[in-house]
């Protein structure tokens, strides 16, 4: 069965900045982009209230969705959209949605000067369940803010794509998670960065004087390992260019740092099936919180 790019629309301003995304990532991709709105019931004495009457009830299930996709054929010609309305909680429509997806593409309001994004508990939910990507994106992020400025610093979808960054523990490291970053990298043809934190082992930081040798050692160990872990990826995406980031100190702090100048940052999370539920982690929840560019969660084993 051939996959769609879906999102998610309610008709909010960063709901349609993630359907303008997710039609550009279908063109990307060459797939269908699938619009899909959720209509949470409310109870019955509410809904029989005026304000809640049909005409409401069906401006929310049938013209918002409709509109919208009509919208999207005009600005993206060649891109086949598709609507689909289902009734339940946000959450976990969307996240059923997303099983049939290619990847899920949700919209989150940003967080003005301070950059990145205000992630509600429906987007957390989502991200934290669903078995494939998900995509974040600001409400006001547009075409020509993924793309170089042109000569004469004017923001233009016309020029190319800015970097695709990875943030990247070598230590838990999966295919699935390293193959979507090359992936995106290579359909934008731009250049892939790999960003990975590592910190002096506890024997070292304790009680230990400071050693410039000692730390360099450190450094050239982990840069090596990471080129490792990496070496097998740029031999299948030969037409890739990839610079490896190795640094030392918080890694949710240089993916962050990165992102403001990506066009898409890529992280990762373990899948766990427990009795606790899911977790993202504490370095993509940094990065959904405070990176400048859209965010992909790819979950893992």
């Amino acid at each position: 069965m051939l996959r769609t790019i879906t999102v998610g629309l309610d008709g909010s301003q960063e709901s349609r900045a993630a359907a303008e995304w997710a039609a550009r990532e279908a063109k990307l991709r060459g797939l269908p982009l699938k619009i899909v709105h959720v209509w949470e019931p409310v109870p019955e004495p509410m809904a029989q209230a005026p304000f809640l009457g049909p005409e409401t009830h069906q401006h929310w299930t049938e013209r918002i969705p409709r509109e919208a996709a009509q919208g999207l054929t005009l600005r993206h010609p060649g891109v086949e959209v598709r609507t689909e309305q289902v009734s339940g909680h946000p959450a976990e429509a969307l996240a059923e949605a997303a099983r049939s997806a290619e990847l899920l593409v949700l919209g989150s309001r940003g967080l003005g000067g301070l950059g990145g994004f205000l992630v509600g508990s429906v987007g957390l939910s989502v991200m934290a369940h669903a078995d494939r990507p998900v995509v974040l994106v600001r409400a006001l992020e547009g075409a020509a803010d993924e793309h170089e400025p042109d000569p004469v610093g004017v923001p233009s979808a016309a020029t190319p794509f800015l970097p695709v960054v990875l943030g990247l523990d070598i230590e838990h490291s999966d295919e699935t998670l390293i193959e979507f970053a090359f992936d995106a990298a290579r359909r934008r043809a731009t250049t892939l960065r790999i960003v990975h934190g590592w910190n002096p082992p506890p024997y070292y930081a304790y009680g230990t004087p400071a050693d410039p040798a000692l730390h360099e050692s450190l450094a050239l160990a982990d840069a090596r390992a990471l080129a490792e872990a990496v070496g097998p990826w740029r031999r299948k995406f030969p037409d890739v260019e990839v610079v490896e980031e190795s640094r030392c100190g918080s890694a949710a702090v240089h993916v962050v740092d990165a992102a403001r100048g990506a066009s898409l940052v890529v992280v990762g999370r373990r899948i766990r099936r427990n009795p606790l539920g899911a977790h993202i982690g504490h370095v993509t929840h940094a990065v959904l919180h405070h990176g400048a560019a859209p965010v992909a969660v790819v979950p893992h084993g």
